[in-house]
This record gives C-alpha cells, structure tokens and sequence, in this order.
C-alpha cells in the first residue's frame, strides 16, 4: 500500500482524484482522502470506476489515483468503525509527540453547519484517549497516563452581542450572525499561535443559552498532544482565515449535502424554540449562504469524510 502511493506520487500522479481515502503514512500535499458512510451504517463506496463486486459487497473505502488504480484500506460495517479508525491512525502521531514536550500536532477539522464537525472531533478524541493508556504504558511503565487528545471548538470566538450591537447595521450584524464576518478570527489565530509556541492555552467556550463567549473556559494542556480544533471557516484561503488555515498539521472537512446539511440546522433551530417559519427564513437568509461558501473551502483539505445519513 505505501509503496504503491508513493510509486504514484514520484510519477506525479494527481492524487487529486474523485475518491481517495484515508491512509496511515504521511499525507501527500492536496490529496483528498474520503471516508464514507450511508444510512445502513456501512461504507459507502464512492469510487466511479469501482467493481460490482466491490459494490455489492459495500464494506470498504479505497484509495485511486486519477490513474484509477483502486486499492481497498479500511472495512467496516458501522459509523463507530470510522470513528476508531480515525482514532487508531492518530495514535502514532500522538506517541511521537508525546516523546517531544515541545511538539503539538493540531488538527483543522471544517464543513457546514449540519455536517458533523462537534460529533467527529468528540468521538476521536474520546476514542484516541481511551487507546492512550495502553499506548503510553508500552512506552513507559512508570508514567501515569493523562488524557493525550483535546477539541478546541471555534464557536468560543464568536464575537460578543455587544460587538454586533456597536456594528454599523446591528440589525443585520445579528441576523447574519454566524457569517465569517461575526467571528474573531484574530483571536483564534493568536489563540493557536500561542498553542504552538507554548504548548498549553486557555481558549474561550460558547454559551448557547446566553449567546455569548465564555473567557478562558477551556485550557488546552502540555499533555494534550493532539488537537483537534472544529469550526465552519477554518479551511478558507483568504485573510486572516488562510493564515489560520495555515497553522494546522493536517486539515479534515466533512462534506455533506448541502440539503441534508440544511434539513439538519432547521431541525436544530426549531429544537431551540425558533417558530418554523423564522428557522426556514434564517436558513435561506444566513445558513445556506454559510454552507455554500464553507463548500468551497473543500479543496484545502487533506482529508474528506463524505457524510450522508448516520
């Protein structure tokens, strides 16, 4: 498997291809790497050129070149098999930084409201860190294991209501809240430079119910040697946002339906107590245009897990 990517990186292949899955060596520039999975809670296949033997069977992901060289890498039969499998390819990258107390490896984990960014980044951290104790013993017996993953969720830098109500048009400030222009990006990029060069930082959560930030409310330890931060813009290439971009070892995007993505978001809005009609006004007016910029960003990713229902 290694040796045939990097046979077809060497000819230069274009690894940018219409299906490429996730691999456990080092990723190669602007390579898309898909996982998938359906409603049946199985991989679904989305190679063109796949056999109908491989269809049929529906169990694994491939990797292909725009050659359409197909090679099968990971089978599995439910959501949670993704879940781990994402967790377990972690779990070198951690062990190798954890024998450096000065190395970090941070995660830049996008897509569009609805898609699954705070379910994704929770399980594998959860998953990685339940590994970590068996991972950590077998390099140190005497070395008590603490948790080695951590998620740091861009929602904590929303920009305050007040900042939205000192905006030119605070009327439409909060109507569009949400968009790439009601966040601090500034912040969030100085809060991952701080990370990288000091190992450990206090980051700002989100209060739903009050519909703020919440100052220094989570802390990002030493320990912690792979993060993952989850967010809608942090895949975009221009400003401040191509800077942050910039920052992570190794950049993740959930691609999913844009109305499936849509249909998700309306149900959470109603949950919250927004009548239908004021939820369908907010998607159409705000979400949807979010999602479709957010889709865009795509192309900056090193990994693509292709989401339908799960």
């Amino acid at each position: 498997m290694e040796a045939s990517l990097s046979s077809a990186a060497s000819k230069g292949i274009n690894l940018s291809a219409e299906f490429v899955c996730f691999r456990k060596e080092k990723f190669v520039p602007r390579a898309h790497n898909f996982l998938s999975f359906n409603s049946a809670y199985k991989y679904r296949p989305l190679l063109l050129g796949q056999t109908k033997d491989f269809c049929r069977k529906n169990k694994c992901a491939t990797f292909t070149c725009s050659q359409r060289r197909e090679f099968s890498v990971v089978e599995g039969r439910c959501i949670d098999d993704i879940y781990d499998d994402l967790a377990k390819r972690l779990l070198p990258t951690a062990a190798a930084a954890a024998s450096d107390p000065d190395l970090k490896y941070i995660i830049g984990l996008a897509g569009p409201p609805g898609a699954g960014k705070t379910t994704v980044a929770s399980e594998v951290v959860r998953r990685l860190n339940k590994l970590w104790p068996q991972k950590a013993s077998s390099m140190d017996s005497q070395v008590k294991s603490a948790d080695v993953a951590a998620v740091l969720p861009m929602d904590g830098f929303h920009l305050y209501r007040s900042e939205l109500d000192a905006m030119e048009n605070p009327e439409e400030a909060h109507a569009r809240r949400g968009a790439p222009w009601t966040f601090n990006p500034q912040q969030l990029l100085a809060c991952l430079k701080t990370l990288r060069s000091q190992g450990s930082v206090y980051a700002p959560s989100f209060d739903h119910g009050v519909g703020d930030p919440v100052e220094d409310d989570i802390f990002v330890s030493h320990q912690h040697k792979v993060v993952i931060v989850e967010g809608n813009y942090l895949l975009l290439d221009d400003g401040v946002w191509k800077e942050i971009s910039s920052m992570f070892d190794e950049k993740w995007f959930i691609e999913i339906d844009i109305d499936k993505s849509m249909e998700r978001v309306l149900k959470r809005h109603i949950s919250t107590g927004k009548a239908p009609d004021v939820a369908k006004w907010r998607i159409e007016y705000n979400d949807r245009p979010n999602a479709e910029l957010i889709m865009k960003s795509k192309k900056n990713a090193d990994l693509v897990i292709s989401s339908v229902d799960f």
